[in-house]
């Protein structure tokens, strides 16, 4: 899987993206999905994430992760996606200043929040969601049992 890794912070080490990768692609092994897959994580401050969360859900205040999957067809959108063209998820973007605040708020790692954002991202890049309870169920349970197998525990 070819993962684009773009830090605007600064602040995400190399030992992190190198983690993050490796994450990812247990993940996609796990979900089945083909080596040629390309996504991208994207680190950007509070600001930067406030922004697209108001331009894109009409949300004005910064949230932790924002997932753009290019999967998702529209009512009356052509499917453009062709059996010899790589298969594009999307784009994943994080606030990095959230990810800190939360691993402190939830007593754990930047390093374990960071792969959680980023699972839970990816994972809405490939259709799931937590839209109502028995959804959210079936998201943070699937969000544990990768971790879990990745050993990337609380």
């Amino acid at each position: 899987m070819f993962i684009d890794f773009h830090d605007q912070t600064n602040k995400v080490t190399s030992d992190y993206i190198d983690m993050l990768q490796r994450l990812l692609i247990f993940a996609a092994e796990k979900e089945g999905i083909t080596q040629e897959a390309e996504t991208s994580v994207n680190f950007v401050t509070d600001k930067e994430i406030q922004e697209l969360n108001r331009n894109y859900r009409q949300q004005d205040k910064p949230t932790d992760v924002i997932s753009f999957a290019l999967q998702e067809t529209m009512e009356d959108e052509l499917n453009i996606v062709g059996e010899d063209m790589p298969l594009m998820l999307g784009d994943i973007v994080i606030s990095v200043e959230r990810a800190v605040e939360q691993a402190d708020e939830y007593n754990h790692s930047f390093e374990r929040e960071l792969g959680f954002l980023t699972l839970h991202g990816f994972l809405h890049l490939l259709g799931y969601d937590h839209m109502n309870d028995e959804d959210e169920k079936k998201m943070f349970q699937k969000q544990e049992e990768i971790l879990d197998a990745f050993e990337l525990t609380r």
